[in-house]
Order: C-alpha cells, then sequence, then structure tokens
C-alpha cells in the first residue's frame, strides 16, 4: 500500500471517527446531524441555489487564498495528491469526505461552540479557523497560515448562508478538483 493510500485511509478513518461523536453528543442532547448543518433541501431549487453559492464561493475563495500563498511565497503541497488510478478513486472518497466531515466539524460543531463559549462570532470564526489550520499541519506551517486564512472564508460564508451546505458544496469540490487535476496533468 503507498504511502498517499495509507494516509487517505487513515484520515478517513480520523474524519468518521469525529463526526460519529458530534453525532453521538448531538444524539445526547436530542438534536441531529440536520440541526448542525442548519437546513436540507426541500426542493430542487434549494439544491440548486446551494450548488451555485458553494461553487460561487469558490470563484472568490481560490483566488484570494492563492493571492495570499504567492505573497507570502507559499508553495501549494502536491504530496498528498494522487499518483495512481487506485489513489485517485480513493482521494475522491477523501475529498466528499472532507466536503462534508471537515465543515461538520470545524464550521458546524467549533464554530457554534466557540461562538457560544466567547459571545461572539468573530471569535467564533478565528478560534474554528485556527484549529482549521492546525489541523493541516502536515502541510507545513506557511501552508497552515493560508489554510487558516481560507478557514475565516469558510466561516464567513456559513455565518453569512446560515447553512453548511453552501460550504461542504464547495469544500469538497475544491478538494476534488484539486487531485483531479493534479493526477491528469501527470498523464502528459
Amino acid at each position: 500500500m503507498s504511502v498517499n493510500l495509507s494516509g487517505y485511509l487513515t484520515v478517513l478513518a480520523e474524519e468518521w471517527l469525529l463526526v460519529l461523536f458530534i453525532w453521538l453528543w448531538l444524539k445526547r442532547k436530542g438534536l441531529t446531524i440536520g440541526s448542525v448543518t442548519s437546513n436540507r433541501w426541500r426542493t430542487p431549487r434549494a439544491a440548486l441555489r446551494d450548488l451555485g453559492f458553494g461553487l460561487g464561493f469558490l470563484v472568490v475563495g481560490i483566488p484570494l487564498t492563492s493571492g495570499l500563498a504567492f505573497l507570502l511565497k507559499v508553495e501549494g503541497s502536491t504530496g498528498i495528491l494522487p499518483h495512481t488510478p487506485i489513489e485517485v478513486g480513493v482521494y475522491v472518497l477523501l475529498a466528499l469526505t472532507a466536503g462534508f466531515c471537515e465543515e461538520l466539524i470545524f464550521r458546524g460543531y467549533l464554530l457554534q461552540q466557540f461562538s457560544a463559549r466567547t459571545n461572539s462570532v468573530g471569535v467564533g470564526i478565528l478560534l474554528q479557523a485556527v484549529v482549521f489550520g492546525l489541523a493541516h499541519g502536515y502541510q507545513g506551517v506557511s501552508q497552515m497560515f493560508v489554510i487558516t486564512f481560507y478557514g475565516c472564508l469558510f466561516g464567513a460564508f456559513v455565518i453569512w448562508r446560515k447553512s453548511l451546505l453552501p460550504a461542504m458544496i464547495a469544500h469538497g469540490t475544491e478538494d476534488m478538483m484539486a487531485g483531479l487535476v493534479y493526477f491528469f496533468q501527470g498523464l502528459k
């Protein structure tokens, strides 16, 4: 098994384990995962609207974080991107998992907890973003700073939309496209 594949499977297990803990905590409080995601799609139009907002977020968020990375001379990490067709398949699953799980963990659970405990949504956004950046420490310190900034953007987006669903779409799409573009560029 490749190092990448082993890493993907480890992260998959870790993220779903954290979601399990959140689900158990919510269940104990008489709540559901839906109470954290803030809504669900009641119509196809609502799903398309969230898809549009999620993709629109990427149109703004990617250039902003790329610009910050450029200014700070931070190079992207390619060590975790897929190199084989099997890795691509597992990576896509990982990207979709990250879109759901990381948004639920950081912008759902932690943002709500930090905001409630500090009595400040702004501090909640900042704190969840710092934890999000730290969770990506395997990408290096300078990349963690850019990821923390991106976590702030995601946090503000979730607060503005009052829903995790567009952020889940954006996060999963961006991660998935990064892996697919990297893999298919390597085939040239």
